[in-house]
């Protein structure tokens, strides 16, 4: 049963047993909660993983030992599928094998940019993309292989006209941005609507959902045949890095120049002629790597569906905790004249304030024992399930006291 509450600009849902349940499922995080002084809202950063991530950590070595060289069988057979079954079905995917995975994104962005023929090759982004992207398309353009165009994403209020009118230029090659800005939390309002608003019949458009994925409900059908989009496991995926995937529309990005012996894995014993590639998402794999990740990935997963946990019910939990912190301002000079974005605008899972004392504040809460960080002038606060009540009263306090 779920009761109505005011927040502001609104109404949130709120469940009467949330923080029953948020002890429980602390329990489930018993080694990365040890501490009991530490107070961790940082799970837009590194979230904590749950202890099945650990057994499914052993079990992986142990598979190692077990098969050797025989162990990739299991890998690609069962732990890669049963991942891509995962996210296709948090993400509503027609087809589980439009999914790849690797390291990080760092490894797509190179494959899909390698993807695009055109050199400079013309880019259409945002100011506001993690370093991931950014460092990288600023390196580009220093040594003349890109030319970008960036759309501020602020003032957020009419960020999705704008970006509109930016992408309805036919001239772009390669089309990047957020879902869910890292520097703010700033919620694309129809994500879909940016995608279909890119006018470029050849451009390789790649959403990034890495503060998307898992902390609330993302569809990913309507642009799935247009879309690139790519997320991991070091956040609400709960499972830590090494477990980045990206889902591939098919027919876009058939070639990478940038590639792994994986993506041509099948043909490896046949005769060839030419460099072979998949023809699912694995076109977009690279070489040999650390397949734990997947493990706890899944492990990951299988918890969560056996709890019946999903990224709205998650959502949902972490509202009320936002909802929380907020009535409880001004503390320690923080009030909603410096979140961002501004209420009642759509936020993901993390609270951002934008104030000249966030590096100071940051340190502060570090020596009070509460896990934070900060992006230049702008102080983050990460919520999950792993939260209670008492947890953002106790935040609260020790705010106060900085």
């Amino acid at each position: 049963m779920w009761t109505t509450v005011p927040r502001f600009g609104g109404h949130i849902r709120v469940y009467p047993g949330r923080d029953r349940l948020a002890r429980m499922y602390t329990a489930a995080f018993s080694r990365f909660l040890a501490d009991p002084h530490r107070l961790h809202f940082a799970a837009h950063s590194h979230h904590p993983w749950p202890d099945v991530a650990r057994d499914a950590q052993i079990r992986a070595w142990d598979d190692a030992a077990r098969w050797i060289d025989a162990k990739w069988s299991h890998v690609f057979d069962t732990v890669v599928p049963t991942a891509q079954r995962h996210i296709a079905r948090q993400l509503n995917l027609p087809d589980p094998a439009t999914v790849a995975f690797a390291t990080n994104l760092h490894e797509f962005v190179l494959r899909l940019a390698s993807a695009v023929v055109q050199r400079p090759m013309r880019v259409l982004t945002t100011d506001s993309e993690f370093h991931s992207f950014a460092r990288q398309l600023e390196r580009w353009e220093e040594a003349g292989e890109a030319v970008a165009t960036r759309v501020p994403v602020e003032p957020f209020e009419s960020f999705q006209s704008r970006w509109a009118e930016a992408a309805a230029d036919d001239a772009f090659d390669f089309v990047y941005l957020s879902q869910t800005f890292f520097n703010s939390g700033f919620v694309v309002p129809d994500i879909h609507a940016a995608v279909a608003a890119v006018a470029s019949e050849q451009a390789l458009i790649a959403v990034d959902g890495y503060h998307s994925f898992m902390a609330f409900p993302v569809d990913w059908s309507v642009s799935a045949d247009r879309a690139f989009f790519l997320a991991g496991g070091y956040k609400y995926a709960m499972a830590g890095e090494g477990a980045c995937f990206m889902h591939c529309p098919p027919g876009w990005g058939e070639r990478p120049v940038n590639t792994g012996w994986f993506a041509g894995f099948e043909g490896l014993s046949d005769a060839q002629q030419g460099v072979p590639y998949a023809q699912d998402a694995m076109r977009f794999a690279g070489s040999t790597f650390d397949p734990s990740a997947l493990y706890r990935f899944n492990a990951v997963q299988g918890w969560l569906e056996s709890q019946s946990l999903t990224p709205y019910l998650i959502h949902l939990h972490v509202e009320s905790l936002q909802q929380q912190m907020l009535s409880a301002l001004p503390v320690a000079g923080l009030g909603m004249d410096e979140l961002i974005p501004p209420m009642p605008l759509t936020r993901g899972n993390f609270l951002t304030f934008r104030s000249p004392r966030a590096a100071q504040l940051k340190e502060a809460l570090a020596e009070a024992g509460v896990v934070t960080d900060v992006r230049d002038d702008r102080l983050r606060f990460g919520f999950g399930i792993y939260h209670s009540g008492p947890d953002v009263v106790a935040l609260v306090n020790r705010l106060s006291r900085c």
